[in-house]
């Protein structure tokens, strides 16, 4: 993760500013004023993927009418500015409203029923990975934050917001690689996903 220097790299910018770039800020995030360059790896992007295709499977198990969504392309509003979450769950008439109405295009952190961020261990990212969001998306009241690790083994940790002490996260479960996880998303319909975090590397 770096600056994207841009227009000489005189900051702050704006949504606005992100949005008019001729990329139209594709691999960028908005943070406090700062365009800032995500760039994950291959590793990265297989792990995301893997759990994405999982939440999906135990949604419609479920009968949850949610959407599961994520790989960098899907902007939410935060206090710092925009995210492109790793995974995200919202409910399926939200993002129904991003699709197809295109109202709002930036979907509000708030709607968010569950978000998962890949660490890519030794980046710029992962310090606002393990601290900086926690809070950004406390604040947002979203229920659930996963941190998913696939170096040097793959684990997944499960924060889940604690209203009693301030509506902040405390840790909720962990599992690593040959453990197993089980967790409740609350949607329309709760569903549960188990995992052994292993599953997510695997190819």
């Amino acid at each position: 993760m770096s600056i994207a220097h841009d227009h000489g790299g005189h900051g702050p910018y704006t949504v606005e500013d992100l949005h008019a770039r001729e990329d139209e800020g594709r691999g960028l995030e908005l943070e406090d004023g700062w365009l800032i360059e995500l760039s994950p790896s291959a590793p990265h992007n297989w792990v995301a993927m893997q759990l994405q295709e999982l939440l999906k499977a135990s949604a419609a198990d479920a009968g949850a009418t949610v959407f599961v969504a994520g790989g960098g392309e899907w902007e939410i509003s935060t206090p710092a500015g925009i995210r492109k979450p790793d995974v995200f769950v919202v409910p399926r008439s939200v993002a129904r409203n991003s699709i197809v109405d295109r109202n709002p295009v930036v979907i509000p952190g708030g709607e968010l029923l569950m978000v998962a961020e890949v660490i890519s261990p030794g980046s710029g990212s992962e310090r606002a990975d393990r601290v900086r969001k926690l809070k950004e998306y406390a604040a947002l009241g979203i229920p659930q934050y996963w941190l998913v690790e696939f170096s040097p083994r793959p684990k997944v940790q499960v924060f889940v917001l604690d209203d009693e002490i301030g509506g902040v996260y405390r840790s909720y479960a962990a599992a690593m690689a040959g453990e197993v996880l089980k967790v409740e998303v609350q949607a329309d319909s709760a569903f549960i996903v188990t995992l052994d975090p292993e599953i997510l590397t695997e190819f």
